[in-house]
């Protein structure tokens, strides 16, 4: 697989990954399956281990992108952020290939194909090697629906799952999920984290909360 080390946030579909180098992690992202999902591989420099944010899809492109060499990353842990189905169709053939830990919250674990080691709630951490993720609990999308924060840089990033997109919150199934959710993006998310957060999606390119946060009202206004 071809990795770009030029991060612009936008991946397509089958093609290249593109690499984030942070002073004490890397961030790769990639598009797989028919959804265009994106799965996050997140490396920590100091140890070489390595996270698996949503194994989506395409599990022999997952594998490619953690690479084949014996210089590649040993990936330990593998997150899910929610149970729909298309952001875990590869997490069974992925577990088994690198013998993971796999996180999840509790609400959303049983619905998810093989059992989870960890569960994980508001407030706990996920770590790996010297890196350390912040588990935001955004209720609304899916009950059990996640999201990580990760503080070690110049400026905060946060991987929302499908509970943020550029344009707006995920879709809810009516709403009293969607009240729920926008009030937890408004106090969780936006109220926690400042403007220059940057934000990667489950699905699509990459955004910043300074350049969503100016839509909050009309998101609230529009409901679900």
């Amino acid at each position: 697989m071809d990795v770009l080390d030029e991060y612009s946030g936008h991946t397509d579909p089958g093609g290249a990954a593109i690499r984030r180098d942070l002073d004490a992690l890397t961030i790769t992202k990639v598009s797989v399956g028919p959804m265009d999902n994106n799965a996050y591989l997140l490396v920590c420099k100091a140890s070489n281990e390595a996270l698996l944010i949503d194994a989506a899809n395409e599990p022999d492109r997952l594998a490619d992108l953690v690479g084949a060499d014996d210089t590649r990353p040993e990936l330990k842990h593998l997150v899910t952020t929610h149970r729909h189905f298309d952001h875990w169709q590869a997490l069974g053939a992925v577990a088994g290939m690198f013998q993971t830990r796999q996180i999840a919250h509790p609400l959303d674990a049983p619905e998810l194909p093989i059992p989870m080691d960890e569960l994980v709630d508001q407030g706990d951490t996920v770590r790996f090697g010297e890196i350390e993720l912040e588990v935001v609990h955004l209720r609304g999308h899916t009950p059990g629906s996640i999201a990580l924060v990760y503080r070690g840089a110049d400026r905060p990033h946060i991987f929302t799952g499908d509970s943020l997109f550029p344009g707006g919150p995920g879709k809810t199934a009516g709403p009293k999920e969607f009240n729920s959710l926008i009030s937890d993006l408004e106090t969780r998310v936006f109220g926690e984290l400042p403007d220059e957060t940057w934000v990667y999606p489950g699905h699509g390119d990459d955004t910043t909360l300074g350049k969503e946060r100016p839509s909050l009202p009309e998101w609230k206004a529009r409901g679900w």
